[in-house]
């Protein structure tokens, strides 16, 4: 029977490059693990990755910087929105000042009986770090960040959606749903999968908003990837969600640190269905002392490596 472990990664579509690397480093002390490009299209785009200390799965934020190409984005309905980490319990107000000092604005607030700080990235993308008891998922300290507030990992995905029931029944005929549906105002939540933590899909039922973008699009969500372990599995998992007729179903990815198939959910939001495969990992193709410190690109891209870098704009992290 298949199975699905937790999450996995989360992508957006952000705008510049650098203003992008420094908010996930300097303001968020996240870890600089991958500097690649997209593999879809014709046009050189970045795709960047973070991490906590030790890249795990259900850790990992990605980034396709757009603003270059001049290609933005709606945040709107039907359409994932919310970009959730965990945090250590108790260490919100260290957040709320750090924050503020990197010129950050962001709101305290209680959601699901969870304090939460909301804020934005400099594209717009909505953010909230929620307060977390017994995550054991270690925590980078970069950036001054303290071991007692590094950021976890992915707490879930928050997702706006004009008719909520059609993606609770997604999420129980298809979707590995687990526990009862918890409800508070015009937000519904459930866990998929099998991990205590990073697997929460939450809901906003939002039917004023314009349908968002699903196009790449400076400051607009692109996918949330979940976990689905080994290749086989994955495949039996495919073949259930259609056979549950969600049909809207890619091919197989070769992502090179993954392997990916996506699938359209009825609330808008892309979910990939990813694998981390034995020849893959963040560190297949560069040691894990080593991550982030070099442009990694994929054989069949190597021999235009000069024309690619030649069109991304240059980049400065802390691993060079």
């Amino acid at each position: 029977m298949a199975y699905l472990i937790g999450s996995h990664h989360v992508t957006l579509s952000v705008g510049g490059a650098q203003e992008d690397v420094d908010f996930h480093t300097r303001a968020l002390g996240l870890r600089f693990i991958k500097k690649t490009v997209l593999y879809d299209g014709s046009a050189p785009v970045y795709h960047l990755y973070y991490s906590n200390a030790d890249g795990d799965p259900s850790s990992v934020v990605t980034t396709f910087p757009w603003a270059q190409h001049g290609l933005f984005g709606t945040r709107g309905t039907n359409q994932a929105r919310e970009v959730l980490l965990a945090v250590p319990e108790g260490s919100l107000d260290f957040w709320a000042q750090r924050l503020t000092d990197h010129g950050i604005e962001n709101a305290q607030t209680e959601i699901f009986g969870e304090r939460r700080l909301t804020f934005h990235h400099p594209s717009g993308l909505e953010y909230q770090l929620v307060g977390t008891a017994g995550d054991s998922r270690r925590g980078f300290t970069g950036h001054g960040v303290p071991d007692t507030a590094a950021i976890h990992g992915i707490h879930g995905v928050g997702i706006h959606v004009y008719d909520a029931d059609r993606m609770v029944d997604f999420g129980s005929e298809a979707f590995f749903a687990r526990d009862q549906i918890l409800e508070e105002g015009d937000r519904a939540r459930f866990r998929v999968g099998k991990s205590d933590f990073g697997n929460w899909i939450e809901l906003t039922g939002n039917r004023t908003d314009a349908q968002g973008t699903w196009r790449y699009g400076a400051g607009t969500y692109h996918h949330f990837a979940w976990n689905f372990d080994t290749l086989q599995n994955q495949e039996e998992a495919k073949f259930d969600i259609e056979g549950a007729g969600y049909t809207d179903i890619s091919e197989l990815k070769d992502r090179t640190y993954f392997k990916s198939h996506y699938v359209r959910s009825p609330g808008g939001a892309l979910f990939e269905l990813a694998v981390t495969h034995e020849d893959g990992g963040w560190d297949c193709d560069e040691s894990p002392e080593e991550l982030g410190r070099a442009f990694m690109l994929p054989p069949r891209f190597e021999h235009e490596r000069e024309h690619i870098m030649s069109q991304l704009e240059p980049i400065t992290t802390d691993e060079g």
